[in-house]
């Protein structure tokens, strides 16, 4: 054999092992699809108190918006109770306004009227003493007689400033200590208030996100006891696509990172962000029948499907391939 011949042999072989290295080794095969099923994560709405169930807005199966009123439980009652803390509420604001204004226009006039009478009486013992004053320097009255009008009009004088300070306390309103308990008690009312809101909220709920309703485990007329769940919703929110990833694999996948998923009967195209995967492995769970990852450590992987999620429903095989 020549030896040209011979180099071209080797190359062609050295060639051929290359490219079947490439082809078989694992970082260069085409990305494996991996089984996996939609999962839909149930919100179990329920009243805080037990009581019967007034209405039931949705049925089994049905979609609701963000916002629809899902049921009712004795509303009636709670009602009544609304109504009771708007009303103390509003009596409160009315009292803590009323302690911050002075007396009625009548009681005002009462006051005015007796610092006019408290004036007049100053006014005449002032005369007398003017009167009595140069009498008694004379010598025509006692000197008793002298002391008996400066007492006399020093009273007059004392009631005109009584009255005078009495209708000034009667312009200003109830004290700072009398004030600041007034609006105290405004604010226990607001509470009160905000509190029957709230359990109304709960006792008549809406659908917290828009998705579909799961089940309805109680209809109207039946009893509900406190906390028992009355709707199971599934909100769009909490519907992933879960998957199962061989170790070693996993290293592809990392939350942020998009995947490509399909489904019996869904459009092409679909795609999913992954949102979580588990930190710890686990055995390939039996709902699972792949046989390339039977009997292998796999880890759980949860990616949020873009766009709408309204035809998947959870329980659906995928078969996910990454991006």
């Amino acid at each position: 054999m020549k030896p040209q011949r011979a180099v071209v042999f080797v190359l062609a072989a050295l060639a051929l092992g290359f490219l079947a290295w490439r082809l078989l080794s694992p970082q260069f095969q085409p990305a494996q699809s991996l089984s996996g099923y939609i999962e839909g994560e149930s919100l179990y709405l329920a009243s805080p108190v037990s009581g019967s169930v007034a209405r039931v807005s949705v049925r089994r199966g049905d979609r609701v918006a963000a916002g629809a009123p899902l049921f009712a439980v004795e509303p009636e009652q709670q009602a009544a109770q609304d109504d009771q803390a708007a009303a103390e509420y509003r009596a409160a604001l009315a009292q803590a306004d009323d302690v911050r204004k002075g007396q009625r226009p009548a009681e005002l006039g009462v006051y005015r009227a007796e610092l006019n009478a408290a004036e007049a009486q100053e006014r005449e013992t002032r005369a007398t003493l003017a009167r009595v004053q140069p009498l008694v320097t004379r010598g025509f009255y006692p000197r008793a007689r002298l002391d008996d009008a400066k007492a006399a009009h020093d009273a007059a004088a004392a009631q005109v400033t009584a009255a005078r300070q009495r209708l000034e306390a009667a312009t200003l309103g109830a004290r700072e200590d009398q004030v600041r308990a007034a609006d105290a008690r405004v604010a226990q009312a607001q509470a009160a208030l905000r509190q029957t809101s709230a359990r109304t909220a709960t006792m008549s709920p809406n659908a917290p996100a828009a998705g579909r309703i799961e089940d309805v485990f109680y209809q109207t007329g039946e009893y509900a006891a406190a906390n028992q769940p009355i709707v199971a919703l599934i909100p769009d929110n909490r519907v992933f696509v879960r998957f199962f990833v061989p170790e070693a694999q996993v290293a592809k996948y990392r939350p942020g990172a998009r995947v490509r998923f399909a489904c019996d009967g869904c459009p092409a195209g679909l795609t999913a962000v992954i949102a979580y995967v588990s930190p710890r492995p686990e055995f390939t769970p039996p709902v699972i029948y792949s046989r390339e990852s039977r009997d292998r450590l796999v880890f759980l992987v949860e990616a949020r499907p873009e766009g709408d999620v309204t035809r998947l429903n959870p329980g659906l095989p995928v078969d996910v391939v990454p991006l």
